[in-house]
């Protein structure tokens, strides 16, 4: 592993006190360039993962906590007039920062998703006719609660799709609940969490992901994989090319992570389930899941048992 991906994941494991491949997943979405979706009951630590990831980095963070009353504009601006001047000037929102932490995004209206669509996809926002553009390196952290909770929304397949990644990070082992009972991570030792890395770090490794080398038999497997999701007949919608490419760059960061230069069959298939399983649909949902996700991950692991990975 890289010294510097190695100090960021010492970093927030410090305070995040959970599975260790949630703190993976959401390090190779930022070297991805990706946006990540952490989806669970709350009271696991959502927040505070994503918020030991803003702090251990040296970059500005926003914290929007969603709610049924927020407007677009409370998140990417609004023009204000100046009587003094006769001009509108452009306050900008919470957006426009390097790491974005929006709370139970689940809980805002679809009209208020979709003013984020645009700053996922584009890492821009559009306002009365103006672009701008938004600094590097960009990430936002998603946190929802199950859909069947009181008072939310469920994201719309499009808002879903800009999403690198959805995890989910379970309930603690009894030894790492104790540790929390007992040290209150939250309270006692985020606060005192410094930077590791500064941006420019971020964007010198995120361009080594870049770099990292994917031979085409591997080019094959993801398609090979997306293909399979596109004509099964438990699944409504397959995963698109932007699902197939989110894949491989999720592939390409994982192998940096592990100190690799090159991306081998694992680095695919231990991204399928958390890169692809809130892009597919399927015909039938299981009561009580989150958007049929328990299903739709069956049917990914049924897909790959069945499409050969290469040697």
């Amino acid at each position: 592993m890289h010294p510097s991906i190695d100090r960021l994941r010492e970093s927030i494991a410090s305070v995040y006190v959970g599975a260790r491949p949630a703190v993976d997943r959401l390090i190779v979405c930022l070297l991805a360039r990706g946006h990540c979706l952490i989806e669970d009951v709350p009271g696991v630590g959502k927040t505070l993962l994503a918020n030991a990831l803003a702090r251990s980095i040296d970059c500005s963070f926003a914290r929007i906590q969603l709610s049924p009353d927020l407007l677009p504009s409370d998140i990417v601006g609004v023009s204000i007039y100046r009587k003094e001047t006769g001009t509108f000037e452009f306050k900008r929102g919470p957006v426009f920062a390097n790491i974005v932490l929006a709370d139970e995004i689940n809980r805002a209206t679809p009209r208020t998703q979709t003013a984020l669509l645009e700053v996922m996809n584009e890492s821009s926002v559009t306002v009365d006719g103006t672009t701008y553009a938004l600094e590097r390196p960009f990430m936002l952290v998603a946190t929802q609660n199950p859909t069947d909770f009181e008072g939310t929304y469920t994201l719309p397949e499009n808002q879903l799709d800009r999403f690198l990644m959805r995890i989910s990070l379970g309930y603690p082992s009894p030894q790492d609940e104790a540790t929390v009972i007992k040290t209150r991570p939250a309270a006692n030792s985020l606060p005192n969490l410094r930077p590791v890395m500064h941006a420019s770090d971020v964007i010198a490794m995120q361009n080594r992901v870049d770099a990292v080398r994917m031979d085409d038999t591997l080019v094959d497997y993801i398609i090979e994989i997306a293909r399979a999701t596109r004509g099964h007949e438990q699944l409504q919608l397959g995963i698109s090319p932007r699902a197939s490419l989110a894949l491989s760059q999720a592939a390409k960061a994982t192998a940096l992570l592990n100190g690799r230069e090159y991306v081998i069959p694992e680095d695919i298939h231990d991204n399928v389930i958390p890169v692809c399983a809130h892009r597919v649909l399927a015909r039938a949902a299981v009561p009580g899941s989150v958007g049929g996700g328990s299903v739709t991950e069956g049917i990914l692991r049924a897909i790959l048992r069945t499409v050969p990975s290469p040697a």
